[in-house]
């Protein structure tokens, strides 16, 4: 079980970096013209790189703190976060009617529900 909670936790840590550095340095305005960037075009320029570092950061709190074995607890913590995240991600792609971007959300929120729980309750972290 550690080794699929491991697995999950760098799976989603890449999805969470990939997503958040899009945010953070493509320009709003060519990120409102990618798929799933549609949502940008009535979001403010601080709001969409806010969001970006919050996935970087989300990407360094899945993996960093056990790794170094400093506050290994983040990890489940950063997963319950992530899952608030995808929630909110879910009611925005809900709203402008892309089924699709939803269902990816639920993955990722899936996925971090099941590291929160794992991390929690199956194998946390022993410091």
């Amino acid at each position: 079980m550690d080794i699929a909670l491991w697995i999950a936790a760098g799976v989603l840590a890449a999805v969470a970096l990939a997503g958040g550095a899009t945010k953070v340095f493509v320009p709003k305005e060519a990120l409102s013209n990618t798929s799933g960037g549609g949502w940008t075009r009535n979001a403010s320029v601080p709001f969409v790189k806010s969001l970006g570092m919050l996935e970087i950061l989300a990407a360094v709190g899945l993996i960093l703190p056990a790794v170094v074995g400093i506050a290994p607890a983040m990890v489940p913590i950063t997963a319950v976060c992530w899952v608030m995240l995808m929630a909110g991600a879910m009611i925005t792609h809900g709203r402008r009617g892309e089924s699709g971007l939803m269902m990816l959300n639920l993955s990722y929120l899936v996925l971090a529900a099941f590291i929160a729980w794992g991390r929690f309750v199956l194998e946390p972290f022993v410091t």
